[in-house]
């Protein structure tokens, strides 16, 4: 297998084959993240792709999952991931599902009728990042899209048939906006509803462009009891009709999980307890992106 520059996946993918189908991210302008900022985008010719499926082949008995990286890999043409999903599903016909990151725009590009074509191929599952549903912490972050985008793109996920992971980040919006971040995104989670929601807390990556807000004081971090504060509000919002949450990355001050809505009222309880401890379970030089 071939790799150029470091590889990100979700951490729901760690057990799939890696096909890195674009190098980068087409966006790549999101001042929270500094995943691809050494790499320009590009589009990898189909037939490298190609010989990478036969050298996976070659290499392992069985492929039960494939995971498409970089960044976008939707923002490839539709036909080129039509041809790609068929060579997977002739090369690998134990495989039972296909994944990929998307941005909003990425699948708004993509017509109904397009995803659920893709649907009956074997793309199975989308992680696209929320984020934050308040507009104006979008726009400052650079996300690219505003909430109703969001909401249409989540939208159009779910009614191809299609599983939507979505992630979103405790403390994007600082103390300034902590409130109405919280409160928007659960309105945006609420209206697109999604089988999973992933919750990562911000960290400061030394090439992270936010970093400069912070050391300008346009943006003050949350500290841990009101990151935890913050969460809660969010997920006392919550509306969702069958969705697992997990806020369980090494980015969060402490590992959550439920299945909502059966299970609401039980993680409330135990962000309560958190709330009760004189220090998190994790401290700030212990989490990790």
């Amino acid at each position: 297998m071939r790799y150029y520059g470091d590889i990100y996946r979700a951490p729901s993918e760690a057990e799939s084959l890696l096909l890195q189908i674009t190098i980068g991210c087409s966006h790549n302008r999101c001042t929270f993240c500094y995943m691809y900022k050494n790499k320009s985008f590009r589009i990898r010719p189909l037939e490298e792709i190609r010989e990478d499926i036969r050298l996976a082949r070659a290499a392992y008995p069985s492929v039960r999952r494939v995971f498409l990286i970089d960044g976008d890999a939707l923002v490839v043409p539709t036909a080129y991931l039509s041809e790609l999903l068929d060579h997977i599903n002739e090369v690998f016909p134990e495989c039972e599902r296909t994944g990929l990151s998307a941005t909003a725009a990425d699948i708004l590009r993509k017509s109904p009728q397009e995803l659920s074509m893709l649907r009956s191929k074997g793309l199975k599952i989308i992680y696209m990042g929320v984020e934050s549903g308040s507009d104006a912490v979008l726009k400052r972050v650079c996300k690219g899209s505003d909430a109703a985008a969001l909401v249409q793109a989540g939208v159009r996920v779910r009614d191809a048939g299609i599983a939507l992971s979505v992630s979103v980040i405790a403390g994007l919006g600082g103390v300034q906006r902590s409130h109405e971040h919280a409160l928007k995104t659960a309105e945006v989670l609420n209206a697109i509803q999604p089988e999973f929601v992933g919750l990562l807390s911000l960290l400061l990556h030394e090439d992270a462009p936010i970093r400069r807000e912070v050391e300008a004081g346009t943006l003050t971090l949350l500290e841990s009891r009101a990151t935890l504060q913050e969460i809660r509000l969010l997920v006392e919002a919550l509306e969702l009709e069958a969705t697992v949450f997990r806020a369980n990355h090494a980015s969060n001050y402490a590992p959550l999980k439920a299945y909502l809505p059966e299970e609401k009222k039980r993680l409330l309880d135990e962000i309560d307890r958190l709330l009760l401890l004189r220090s998190p379970v994790r401290s700030d030089h212990m989490r990790r992106l």
